[in-house]
């Protein structure tokens, strides 16, 4: 922590301000054939003060906890090899009681520890519970030695396995582009990998890892580590990261992957049938992106920056996991989305990972400094013009949002209130994102020169970095890096006073110039003011612009305004249909969703053909609900039932149980048991642990394909 007072985090039921973590150990088995991940975990830690009678883990109703021993650290000075037993194939029942209820047998792994120079420290049995948290977690609580002097460094040791753990999505060979094998990832923000490994899961602490994995035969498996290994002799992979991270970074990947170079410290993985296309899109970019980053930030620090595409059943478009970036393989043919995408998770390498807000009531402070450094890359490697039409994008998302959630909302304030029991999940919106982003603006453009602003980030990084922190570190220090501006009391400006920006509810207190994105944008609004003028003459509109000499941000632009006037006079929809339908046909799935989202809105029936040819090649989230959404929300439900019965078996159980919620919304009783009655019971993931109406609010904004 950076403050001197390490404020609270509501959302971890952990023991964490008591004790040090200094390092964490893996050893994990995955289990593809039965869903499942066996566990060990060994924590190196010492208590800051005397008299803690109680260790308390974040933990999930998920994992079972099979066993918690003690052990003294080895001397100082000795060096100590942990490594891990694992269960053979067919696996045995548990050693130390069931796993989970009605679950397949799974043997947690046991730890080893060789010293070279004397026998090492015996393991203690320590006893333990488990106490009901919230419903995105419990709370792990161990009773300690009462012997245990304070600062004196020991271990605690917990063997678990995990069984539909919501950090842990178990994919079948049929839901991957391959169909040949199976498939597993991990996605712990924000409050996830207590399902993963019992753990302080708090963005409060870091600490380093490492781990040893062993699975099946022909998966390659990956993590968000500086180094990796593969032992050949005993089947396993082995990786260590040598930065302090927090536990939602840790990050893990298995299945059918290869990889090729696409720059001097970048692979990309992929499964076989893909990596030509990530390749294609992505060889000498990574590079570039990195460099230039470089140039603003300081010097990239986590070794190697490495792109794995994920199937489409990945829950949100991408992750920054250090060294490792997770990024759904949908978006790889949207080439513009792709590159902000990848950009923005570059930029998370200093805002966000080596510096990290301290709770989740402050994301923007990982979010909004991301997203301003990621316009400061694009401005540097596409140009001004570019930069300001995406961010015309984004804003123009923001303000629908605004109009749906209304601007008196609390999780419009950058300092959100989180309350005891709300998931932090529900946290993530464009306010985040975008009024972080306008408030890093306003605080570039009061020192004058965005590259003096450049050295104060860089300076902030260099300060900070491998720590986390709360806002107000960020504004001292910038005050401190401006004297000047600290004289004049800047942050008391009236209007515009740094508490307003953090605490007030609304919109941004200022927006960007983006003027220098006007040759861009006005034929986007001259565009859009033809086709909505009475009265229509669809021939000038027609042919005021050349559409496909557009970039896809200008389409976008051009689709989402036409969404917000949904509905439009029939024969506005009908010409449009004429003079466009084709064209869009064929671009990509981000272009294609708000041409379809504008005829389900529209009621348009002779393209309804063209929704469902869409949803029957498509299995991924940030594609399908939104459709499903609009066409509930309309007078086409009975549509969006037959194709969901038709395409059901096709979509990850997580997503099937999603749309289910939305099918079964507003129907009679009889009709909702008869959709629930289809749809297997599928474990509660990501979204699905909101409620309904949680889900909604959160989905309705995905029109602006928000990354982590």
């Amino acid at each position: 922590m950076a403050s001197s007072e390490a404020p609270p985090d509501v959302a971890s039921a952990s023991s964490w301000p008591l004790f040090r973590l200094r390092h964490l150990r893996l050893g994990l088995h995955l289990r593809p054939e039965e869903r499942a991940l066996a566990g060990c975990l060994v924590l190196d830690l010492c208590q800051r003060e005397p008299g803690r009678s109680a260790l308390v883990l974040d933990t999930h109703p998920a994992l079972r906890v099979a066993s918690v021993a003690f052990r003294a650290s080895p001397a100082a000075g000795k060096e100590e090899r942990c490594g891990f037993v694992f269960a053979a194939p067919g696996g045995g029942p548990c050693q130390d009681g069931p796993c989970a209820d009605h679950s397949p047998p799974v043997a947690p792994p046991i730890p080893t520890f060789t010293d070279s120079s004397s026998p090492p420290p015996p393991l203690s049995p320590l006893v333990y519970r488990v106490d009901p948290f919230t419903d995105y977690g419990s709370a792990l609580a161990i009773s300690l030695p009462s012997s245990l002097e304070p600062r004196l460094p020991f271990q605690v040791i917990v063997r678990y396995t995990a069984v539909d753990a919501p950090a842990i999505w178990w994919l079948d060979p049929d839901l991957t582009y391959g169909n040949s094998k199976p498939f597993v990832f991990t996605q712990g923000h924000s409050v996830c990998n207590r399902s993963f490994f019992p753990c302080f899961d708090t963005p409060a602490v870091k600490c380093t890892y490492s781990a040893i994995v062993k699975a099946p035969a022909g998966m390659q498996v990956l993590m968000s580590a500086t180094q990796s290994s593969y032992e050949e002799e005993e089947g396993t992979y082995q990786f260590y990261m040598e930065y302090p991270i927090p536990a939602y970074l840790v990050a893990l990947v298995a299945g059918d992957l290869v990889s090729a170079d696409i720059g001097p410290r970048s692979k990309v993985w992929a499964e076989p049938c893909l990596l030509s296309t990530a390749i294609g899109k992505l060889s000498g970019r990574v590079e570039r992106w990195l460099s230039a980053a470089e140039s603003l930030y300081g010097p990239y620090i986590w070794g190697r920056y490495d792109i794995v595409f994920l199937p489409p059943s990945f829950p949100i478009v991408a992750m920054e996991n250090p060294c490792l970036t997770f990024i759904i393989s949908s978006i790889l043919e949207s080439d513009e989305f792709l590159i902000i995408d990848v950009i923005h998770e570059v930029a998370h390498s200093w805002f966000g990972n080596a510096v990290t807000n301290a709770t989740w009531e402050e994301m923007w402070l990982s979010e909004g400094l991301a997203t301003y450094a990621q316009r400061r890359i694009t401005t540097e490697t596409y140009g001004a013009a570019f930069t300001c039409l995406e961010t015309a994008f984004r804003l123009d998302a923001l303000h629908r949002q605004m109009k749906l959630l209304g601007e008196d909302n609390p999780v419009s304030k950058l300092q959100v209130k989180l309350e005891p029991g709300v998931n932090p999940s529900n946290l993530m919106n464009l306010f985040t994102y975008e009024k972080g982003y306008c408030f890093v603006y306003y605080l570039s453009q009061l020192c004058g020169d965005p590259i003096r602003f450049d050295a104060f980030l860089r300076a902030y990084i260099e300060k900070y970095k491998f720590r986390s922190v709360v806002a107000q570190d960020l504004l001292d220090s910038f005050l401190d890096f401006f004297p000047e501006l600290k004289e004049k009391c800047i942050d008391n400006k009236t209007g515009l006073e740094f508490e307003r920006w953090l605490n007030a509810t609304g919109p941004p207190l200022i927006e960007p110039d983006l003027s220098q994105g006007s040759s861009l944008t006005s034929p986007v609004e001259m565009l859009f003011d033809l086709w909505t003028t009475e009265p229509l003459d669809a021939v000038a509109a027609a042919n005021s612009v050349n559409m496909a000499e557009w970039q896809t941000f200008q389409t976008v632009l051009f689709l989402d305004r036409l969404l917000d006037g949904s509905p439009l006079p029939h024969e506005v929809i009908s010409k449009l249909s004429e003079c466009y339908s084709a064209h869009l046909d064929s671009m990509n799935a981000e272009i294609r969703i708000r041409w379809l989202q504008i005829i389900v809105r529209n009621d348009y029936y002779p393209d309804l053909h063209k929704v469902r040819r869409f949803l029957e090649n498509q299995m991924s989230r940030m594609y399908t609900i939104p459709l499903y959404e609009d066409l509930c929300t309309g007078t086409l439900k009975s549509f969006a039932l037959e194709v969901f019965y038709q395409t059901q078996n096709q979509l990850h159980p997580n997503l099937r149980k999603t749309i289910q919620q939305i099918l079964t919304q507003g129907l009679n009783p009889l009709l909702a048991l008869d959709t629930a009655a289809v749809v297997a019971e599928a474990p509660v993931t990501g979204y699905e642990d909101r409620s309904p109406e949680a889900v909604h609010a959160a989905i309705s904004l995905r029109d602006v394909n928000v990354s982590a």
